[in-house]
């Protein structure tokens, strides 16, 4: 398993360039092969002893302790609608990030890891509806690899509340009409976005990847009117099918008709934030997921710089926020 991780220490290499690697595993008792992003992976090991505690969610199969650290143990098969898994011995745990927090996934085996363009990476067929667990695909040796939408499983096991009652939010003002366009493929993380955004008076556009958001921009600058009349600022994930938001914030700045746009990248890669290729790209800002109140004082300060004519080319992030 060291073969496979000794990779991850190459990925800085790969921002900014549209692409990504990924993880591939499988899953007890799913035919099924599956993907993560290896930005998110901290480590890969074997299943260790597990601590069954009292209350835990029927998705948590007991906490590992491993290096000082007690980490909760999903059962990935089982909480994507398959089988409890049995034999857990005999299996593997990812240790990834995401939100902020350290999460460890059960897994029957881990296999490679491929090294892919995101225009490879496509989103979920239309028809799959609101109870699968994907949030994009791809084909490896000519098989589908589901990417899972590991946010919609923790979302389930530990919901993530959207408070809006901090005076800090309460204080907050935003000028009326004001747009905000908002791309994460992510369903999960898209509705909280908005929830959150929709509160303190934002008119939120929805775009749920880098190459439908850039569509949607050149559509809105097309009308012969500055892009920033139509639209105040834009919030973008960093890991999407067909186009990542480094990609499309490096578009957006290339463009003469958007490169005026203030851009924040919101994502749940927050352990590994590469300042310098987010500055390479063109961004303004940088929010790790998901803190209410952390995304709407990133919303004003960004609208307090573009209600006074500043120019998102002309402030571009230069330092990691503190």
């Amino acid at each position: 398993m060291a073969g496979v991780m000794d990779k991850v220490n190459q990925l800085t290499e790969l921002v900014g360039q549209n692409r990504m690697e990924l993880l591939l595993f499988r899953l007890s008792g799913l035919s099924q092969r599956y993907g993560i992003n290896v930005f998110k992976v901290r480590e890969v090991l074997p299943c260790p002893r597990l601590t069954v505690m009292p209350r835990l969610h029927q998705f948590v199969i007991g906490v590992a302790h491993i290096r000082g650290n007690t980490l909760s143990v999903i059962d990935l098969a089982y909480a994507i609608g398959g089988r409890p898994t049995k034999n857990y011995e005999k299996c593997y745990i990812i240790i990834a990030e995401y939100n902020r927090s350290t999460h460890a996934f059960l897994v029957s085996n881990v296999e490679r890891i491929i090294n892919m363009n995101w225009n490879k990476i496509m989103p979920p067929p239309k028809g799959a509806g609101h109870s699968n667990y994907m949030t994009a695909v791809t084909e490896v040796d000519d098989e589908l690899i589901e990417i899972l939408d590991v946010e919609k499983i923790l979302d389930e096991i530990t919901p993530i509340g959207n408070d809006l009652e901090s005076d800090a939010i309460k204080r907050l003002t935003v000028p009326q009409g004001t747009r905000v366009l908002v791309a994460d493929d992510s369903k999960i993380a898209l509705k909280q976005v908005k929830r959150a955004l929709t509160e303190i008076g934002v008119d939120v556009i929805e775009a749920h990847d880098g190459k439908e958001a850039l569509t949607l921009l050149n559509e809105l600058a097309s009308n012969g009117h500055s892009i920033k009349d139509t639209l105040s600022l834009i919030i973008s994930d960093v890991e999407m099918p067909e186009m990542d938001g480094y990609t499309l914030c490096a578009n957006i700045r290339n463009s003469p008709h958007l490169r005026d746009l203030y851009v924040i990248l919101h994502t749940s890669l927050s352990g590994v934030f590469n300042q310098s290729m987010v500055s390479k790209a063109g961004a303004n800002d940088f929010i790790p997921k998901f803190n209410p109140e952390e995304l709407a004082a990133a919303v004003e300060k960004g609208l307090d710089l573009v209600c006074n004519g500043v120019s998102g080319a002309d402030c571009v992030m230069k330092s990691k926020r503190s």
